[in-house]
């Protein structure tokens, strides 16, 4: 692209304030020509110095941006999903992309291209990770994510910790062996933690989750007799990370860093990039896609079937 990509940014929230605003800033390719939020003076705080709406509609009714990103709860994606694919706009949605499947469904069949937002595929680390597994071999899989929801203060958003982290985990557990998920199942579920277990093709993830804890993220790959092949781990009490983590929540406002600043910068940065580069058509890696999402959600709804079923494995209908 010979000009940068010109988003506008709906919803200004926690994520937008914190992790968005300060990645367009340093992100190549893009930049933040708009934001929308119904609070005015949320949409003041986080879109300084750029055109303010109250809405994705009015936004895209002043023809001024390329693409859209919806940093916005799940229940209002498709909404404006359909809006922007009336008017040609590409969108990259958060996750979750809707609150169950058939939303989800609804967004993969959109004439107008969408992408979701799974950046933990963009961390470093993670990558690193799956460039070091051995194809084709039965792996098993720990991945865990863990915040403090009330440090984090959410706007509007007050998602269980399986529609909140889920897709993360999940998606990274497909992604990184490169296989579709077929079953899984419930070891806890509750409001603020999750336990799955997860088979993806002929590998399996162990599946923690938790919004009432230290930040920590943590994915170890283990192959035969259990020998560790790939680890990667930031945060937690005594983690390195996890004083970056509590001094970016701290700040009372957002303002330009650069990749490897914070890995929440870092990782979104990186995923507008490639955001901008599907868009454009060009290489990947791209963001994940709207099918990926359907998948995300299959398995959670898969998730909440065993759970009520007190733990049985419960199928993967992917396709």
């Amino acid at each position: 692209m010979s000009e940068p990509l010109r988003v506008g940014l709906v919803g200004c929230g926690r994520l937008a304030e914190l992790g968005y605003v300060p990645a367009l800033a340093v992100a190549h390719g893009v930049r933040l020509v708009a934001v929308a939020d119904p609070d005015s003076a949320r949409a003041a705080a986080v879109g300084q110095g750029v055109a303010r709406y109250a809405d994705a509609a009015g936004m895209l009714d002043a023809g001024e941006v390329d693409a859209l990103v919806l940093a916005t709860p799940a229940h209002v994606h498709l909404e404006d999903a359909r809006r922007a694919a009336a008017s040609g706009v590409p969108v990259l949605v958060e996750k979750p992309p809707a609150p169950d499947v058939v939303g989800a469904a609804e967004l993969a069949e959109l004439p107008s291209p969408v992408w979701v937002a799974l950046n933990r595929r963009f961390d470093p680390g993670i990558t690193r990770v799956r460039a070091s597994l051995p194809p084709g071999r039965a792996l098993q899989l720990d991945i865990r994510l863990a915040y403090l929801r009330e440090r984090w203060r959410p706007v509007a958003v007050g998602d269980d910790v399986l529609l909140d982290l889920g897709p993360h985990a999940i998606d990274l557990a497909s992604w990184l062996v490169g296989a579709e998920p077929s079953s899984v199942r419930a070891r806890h579920l509750s409001e603020r933690r999750a336990s799955l277990e997860l088979r993806v093709g002929t590998s399996t993830a162990r599946i923690e989750l938790a919004n009432r804890r230290p930040h920590h993220e943590r994915v170890a790959v283990r192959g035969a007799r259990r020998r560790l092949i790939a680890r990667h781990r930031v945060g937690g009490v005594h983690g390195t990370v996890s004083a970056a983590w509590h001094a970016l929540l701290d700040r009372a406002s957002p303002g330009p860093s650069a990749p490897g600043h914070h890995p929440l910068v870092d990782s979104l940065a990186r995923q507008l990039e490639a955001f901008a580069r599907a868009v454009a058509g060009g290489p990947g890696p791209w963001p994940g896609t709207a099918a990926d999402g359907v998948v995300v959600m299959k398995v959670i709804e898969a998730t909440r079937r065993s759970a009520a079923a007190a733990g049985v494995w419960s199928r993967v209908e992917v396709r």
